[in-house]
């Protein structure tokens, strides 16, 4: 191997031998001035202290930073290859793209991932699949247990939360665009309800964080009047409570001054010019009793629309806390939307990101149980967050527990994010997750607002093809058997078998001996054991 001083020095030597043979027909000045710069660049390097590897590698050392810094679109477009990306690899990133843009997505040849490996999922097919009527409805899910007067049906897949200031003005418009025209339904995010979200009429679901944006006092309580004002606009359909997101359970947001604009500190009722922060916890209560029956409040406020709240699963045992105030007061939230750890458009530290929260397979069979486990399951609705991209995806996620989905990056792909992957940078090359308005007029909100429309449509009806293909007529009858995953090399289990699954009233009459100790130690007073 090269000592790297000889591999600089080569280098060195030969941009030099470049710029001699571009210069050498130039006119004298310019040759002298390339030369004075050169020189002048080396002289810094040699004097400045912030990089040991320009003072030991002058000039040389400069080729270092300019190959980190195009070391991401490096990887992706030429290293990676169709099936080992993340966090979305390009097989995945393609369908979304061929989906939004209206082309057949199928593919040749057979599949590219090893179908022996340890980890690798497939779902059974029936000898007698079911046909699939060409004008059929998608099918919905109806939001509303007995405490909701305005049920909402809600479909398989959905925008999920995204926030204006997060997200460029143009790429709301266009996902509210699209799930207007495709029936479906967008979730705000908890940065407020804006005139981004409003302006097409899609569906909504208003989310309110622990900052209570839009729905705030000046001094960051929970504002009741503007609550309930806003939540009676005929576009809210359901209105939800973000306890923690999977891209940082746990911890809060701050949104740098510079990036407060008038107009996202009048959508989130903040100043403007000031840096604006989103708490790690809420106000509004501090224990499982006085959450469940915030939750009714909000329904209250909201005129009986659907209302509940989202979380990424953290202690299993707070879970269950919240589970026995609920039948402790005989009060449910209408849905409940698990977001996994592996969710990401809130941008995190990496430690975050990478070690804290549940993972959304762990998280959504963990609170399908805990309802089920106390006789409360056919009274919430369970949405699914986190990498749904492809209709396989959706239909995992029921045969795991839940009723619907949400997606928020392929979302995001459909607008034409290309995964980049600098959202908190305010340089989104393609306008999606940026407030420079140079960046955002890129993005053309007609078109890829029928972008949006059509992913949504190809993807849910790819899923429900394959459920035909399951021998499923409607999205209630796929259970956990129908999912297989191989455990080691010649065994695979069905997640009927790798799970256990509570019987309906089960923690209430004989709580399982995985279960007892949480159980036991659940107060619906405390968060706390």
């Amino acid at each position: 191997m090269f000592p790297v001083g000889m591999v600089a020095g080569l280098v060195v030597a030969l941009t030099g031998a470049i710029c001699a043979a571009l210069l050498w027909s130039a006119p004298w000045w310019v040759a002298v001035g390339v030369l004075v710069a050169v020189l002048a660049l080396a002289a810094y390097d040699l004097l400045q202290s912030g990089h040991a590897i320009l003072r030991n590698y002058p000039v040389a050392g400069h080729l270092r930073f300019a190959l980190e810094h195009i070391r991401p679109e490096i990887q992706q477009y030429f290293i990676e290859r169709n099936y080992d990306g993340t966090p979305f690899d390009r097989d995945v990133r393609t369908s979304v793209y061929e989906r939004a843009k209206g082309i057949h997505s199928d593919q040749a040849f057979g599949t590219e991932r090893d179908v022996n490996a340890v980890g690798y999922e497939f779902l059974p097919h029936s000898t007698a699949p079911l046909d699939v009527a060409a004008d059929a409805p998608p099918p919905r899910v109806r939001v509303g247990g007995p405490d909701c007067t305005q049920p909402y049906d809600v479909a398989l897949l959905n925008v999920s939360a995204m926030s204006f200031g997060s997200l460029s003005a143009n790429a709301v418009l266009a996902m509210n665009r699209g799930a207007a025209a495709g029936g479906f339904a967008h979730d705000t995010g908890e940065g407020g309800l804006t005139e981004h979200h409003l302006r097409h009429g899609a569906d909504l679901v208003w989310e309110i964080g622990s900052g209570y944006f839009g729905a705030r006092t000046p001094d960051g309580d929970f504002d009741p009047v503007r609550f309930r004002d806003k939540a009676a606009l005929p576009t809210v359909r359901m209105v939800e409570l973000k306890l923690s997101q999977g891209a940082k359970p746990g911890l809060g947001g701050i949104l740098p001054a510079a990036k407060v604009s008038a107009e996202i500190a009048a959508a989130r009722g903040v100043p403007a010019g000031v840096t604006c922060v989103s708490p790690s916890g809420h106000r509004v209560f501090a224990t499982p009793r006085e959450l469940v029956l915030f939750i009714a409040r909000m329904r209250e406020l909201a005129g009986g629309k659907p209302t509940g709240f989202k979380l990424c699963v953290g202690s299993r045992r707070e879970l269950l806390a919240i589970c026995r105030a609920m039948a402790a007061e005989g009060v449910t939230p209408d849905f409940i939307v698990v977001d996994g750890a592996e969710g990401g458009t809130g941008a995190a530290p990496l430690e975050y990101e990478d070690h804290v929260g549940t993972p959304l397979t762990e998280g959504l069979i963990t609170v399908h149980n805990a309802l089920v486990g106390v006789g409360l399951r056919d009274r919430i609705r369970i949405g699914a967050s986190g990498k749904v991209a492809t209709g396989v995806d959706i239909v995992k996620r029921l045969a795991q527990g839940a009723d619907y989905t949400n997606s928020a990056r392929a979302m995001m792909m459909a607008v034409g994010c290309i995964q980049a992957q600098r959202c908190h940078t305010n340089t989104c090359p393609v306008g999606v997750a940026t407030q420079d308005p140079r960046r955002a007029r890129a993005l053309d909100v007609a078109d890829k607002g029928e972008r949006v429309r059509r992913y949504q449509q190809a993807t849910v009806a790819t899923a429900v093809q394959m459920m035909a293909s399951l021998g499923c007529a409607t999205p209630g009858e796929l259970h956990p058997g129908m999912l297989m995953r191989r455990v080691t090399h010649t065994d695979t289990r069905s997640y009927a078998e790798l799970f256990d699954w509570l019987e309906p009233g089960e923690l209430l009459a004989d709580p399982p001996p995985a279960w007892i100790a949480d159980w036991i130690t659940a107060d619906p007073d405390s968060f706390r054991a």
